[in-house]
């Protein structure tokens, strides 16, 4: 039984994550760091190596874009953007999971 609840679990966790990671890109061209930062304040805590093979797939799937900055105060950076496709694309997943937790919501009060 508790080998199902931890696969339950972690596919739940997977796609909301990639949810979670979609959003905070759209919100601005973001740094792979920043990301980090943002879900650790949430307590949606990642380390590296789950954050960048997630992001490596997202961009060989054409759903997110990056580009480099260089600065003199540091190495270049990588900085992530959604495609024009996906943008549109997360607002009807927004609509989507609005639907979903509003439901779960109600449900849960019953």
């Amino acid at each position: 039984m508790w080998d199902n609840l931890e696969k339950i679990s972690a596919q739940m966790r997977k796609w909301i994550l990639e949810y979670v990671i979609l959003m905070i890109i759209d919100s601005g061209d973001v740094y792979s760091s920043d990301i980090l930062k943002m879900l650790k304040e949430n307590n949606l805590i990642v380390v590296e190596g789950t954050l960048y093979p997630l992001l490596s797939r997202l961009r060989k799937e054409s759903i997110i874009t990056y580009f480099w900055v260089e600065s003199s105060s540091w190495p270049p950076r990588k900085y992530f953007k959604l495609t024009k496709e996906w943008k549109e694309l997360l607002k009807t997943m927004n609509i989507v999971w609005t639907d979903l937790r509003d439901a779960v919501k109600n449900i849960w009060k019953k």
